[in-house]
């Protein structure tokens, strides 16, 4: 078992696999409605993108909007950063209530710190990883993180279609978490729909976002 899960830990969600509502397409005039209406519908967990304009071209959300989904909810949140100097935003958000903090590997200068920043703070770390980014360059990192999110859509930006490449991923993640007789939630996010979600699945994934498939 993996250093950031103490041994004995419950599991943050059970009975994986299951589909993450991506709340970026909710009606957020009527945020705490929106979500109950997701957990009545049988969510188990919710995901919220923090885009910042310059890590990645969209604009969306910050830290109220987190808090406020995190007073609503009744489930564990995931909080995806897509913003530049993710050392440190990511800290400051681990102050939200999230339960997930997922940080791309591709925006950290000291990953191993800011993963064991997180789990310091109570919050599970999680790494992201872009369709261009192999998995060999998470792997030395994976004793150090509760989880890896696979991005089959370049982040940031909607409407795109799902890249099979990323059922090689997480079939990779899966065979080394068998072999490495580790625990980490592999995730994917991007393109979900009713046609990809049983090959993600299959394929190995335990948290499947999903936005415009759900909402």
């Amino acid at each position: 078992m993996h250093s950031s899960i103490p041994p004995g830990t419950a599991p943050l969600i059970p009975d994986t696999p299951v589909i993450l509502p991506a709340l970026l397409l909710c009606d957020f005039g009527h945020l705490a409605d929106e979500i109950k209406k997701l957990e009545q519908a049988g969510a188990k967990a919710l995901h919220l993108d923090v885009m910042d304009g310059q890590f990645v071209p969209q604009l969306t959300y910050g830290k109220v909007v987190v808090e406020a989904v995190r007073r609503a909810a009744t489930v564990p949140i995931e909080v995806h950063m897509m913003v530049e100097n993710q050392d440190e935003s990511a800290i400051d958000y681990a102050t939200t209530g999230a339960d997930i903090i997922t940080v791309h590997i591709e925006g950290l200068i000291r990953p191993k710190e800011t993963l064991a920043t997180i789990s310091s703070t109570g919050c599970r770390a999680h790494l992201a990883i872009s369709p261009n980014t192999p998995v060999s360059d998470v792997e030395s990192l994976l004793s150090h993180c509760a989880g890896v999110l696979v991005m089959s859509v370049e982040p940031g930006f909607g409407g795109q279609a799902f890249q099979p490449s990323a059922l090689d991923k997480i079939r990779l993640l899966s065979d080394l978490r068998a072999s490495q007789d580790q625990n980490f939630y592999i995730g994917v996010d991007g393109g979900i729909s009713t046609e990809t979600i049983a090959s993600v699945s299959q394929a190995g994934a335990d948290l499947i976002v999903a936005g415009s498939a759900v909402l």
